[in-house]
């Protein structure tokens, strides 16, 4: 009821054309799906006289965010932003990280009004940069289309208040489940259309996981190949063992992007060696066991969002580690390819224990679905 409540407020609040401009500010957000990580996906429209004279969205890490770059672009158009509404899908930033305050650029073109998506969870910035801007002169509003701009950083939000990254799951299997034939081959379930848009959701994370299990079966790169991006995700292996073998495919191109071993210790002669030639070769090997001797996977999650600043990550992986990430506790959404045909016998999603009734099951809610060719794609929740 409340957030029904909030949601027709601001369609009270906000005019059409409000809703159209930040509309255009969310496409250019969407721009930086690949591009911005670690930094939240942010666009930006500056509007003056009912025309937009400038739009930006945030570049790679390091570069200008959307409002610098949205003020660069009236700039170069000889357009004054003084007196204009700055539409801009994430609060603005206050403080000096890699570049300097956002808030700084746009109290000083004196706009007449900004309006914002949301605020940002950053405990660095958490309404510090609207109070500014309000205490500029400066009309503030906050809240249009705020699910949009939420649903864009998922990851960015998750690491900002869990302290944990967003986490996919990725699993393509057939009508009735499985996912290899018995012998293992999986290679391909599903149709060109459909890996097509695997890769898609493998640009927008900050790394990629695997087992070594699949790295020994599947040889895989785990790379972004069927779709354009200026950024590799990271690749990481978990291999309690130190099993990976070192002609593997997903070792190489360590030039485009890093890659990380996961193992459970360090302290035998025999892992010191394999990570002594993993490390001489480029790739990292870190050692994290949960009481079991195998890798601690939710202390691995924390450590990717806090010690690595990583918003999403993407996990294509086989039966045993999606088993082991599912009873972990440390998925929060499923991304399932099904293809149309029956396999019969073979090799299922997850290792998963059997539940005792029907009653027990845990619920998960789906958020979207698409066709791609002959293939469906679901995505679900944590209901």
């Amino acid at each position: 009821m409340q957030s029904a409540a909030i949601e027709w407020f601001n369609t009270c609040m906000y005019s059409a054309v409000d809703h159209q401009f930040m509309s255009e500010a969310l496409t250019e957000a969407q721009k930086a799906l690949y591009l911005s990580n670690p930094n939240p996906r942010v666009g930006c429209v500056i509007v003056k006289d009912g025309e937009i004279i400038g739009r930006g969205f945030t570049q790679k890490v390091g570069e200008a965010h959307a409002e610098v770059q949205a003020l660069a672009e009236a700039k170069s158009e000889g357009k004054d932003p003084a007196g204009s509404t700055i539409y801009v899908t994430l609060e603005p930033c206050n403080h000096i990280g890699k570049t300097p305050p956002c808030v700084d650029a746009l109290i000083d073109v004196k706009p007449a009004k900004v309006i914002v998506a949301m605020t940002d969870p950053n405990p660095l910035v958490a309404g510090k940069g609207l109070e500014r801007l309000k205490a500029a002169g400066i009309e503030v509003h906050c809240g249009l289309l705020e699910a949009q701009a939420r649903e864009l950083n998922r990851g960015f939000i998750s690491r900002m208040t869990r302290g944990l990254p967003w986490v996919r799951l990725k699993i393509a299997a057939s009508l009735d489940g499985k996912t290899a034939l018995p012998d293992g081959k999986s290679q391909w379930i599903t149709g060109p259309l459909a890996r097509a848009d695997g890769h898609h959701w493998r640009a927008q994370a900050c790394a990629i996981i695997t087992g070594v299990g699949t790295v020994k079966e599947d040889d895989p790169l785990l790379n972004v190949r069927d779709v354009v991006t200026q950024r590799q995700p990271w690749r990481i292996i978990i291999d309690s063992k130190l099993e990976t073998p070192p002609n593997s495919k997903i070792l190489n191109q360590l030039d485009q992007s890093g890659v990380l071993i996961v193992c459970a210790e360090l302290d035998s002669p025999g892992n010191r060696e394999k990570a002594k030639a993993f490390t001489e070769r480029g790739i990292e090997v870190i050692a994290m066991t949960n009481a079991f001797s195998k890798v601690d996977l939710p202390k691995l999650f924390a450590h990717l969002a806090q010690e690595r600043q990583m918003n999403e990550i993407h996990i294509e992986a086989g039966f045993k580690l999606n088993g082991s990430m599912l009873r972990e506790n440390c998925v929060d959404e499923l991304l399932l390819y099904y293809a149309p045909f029956f396999m019969g016998e073979g090799i299922g999603m997850a290792n998963v224990p059997t539940l005792p009734t029907l009653e027990a099951a845990k619920n998960w809610k789906v958020i979207n679905q698409c066709l791609f060719g002959p293939d469906l794609r679901l995505n679900l929740v944590k209901n």
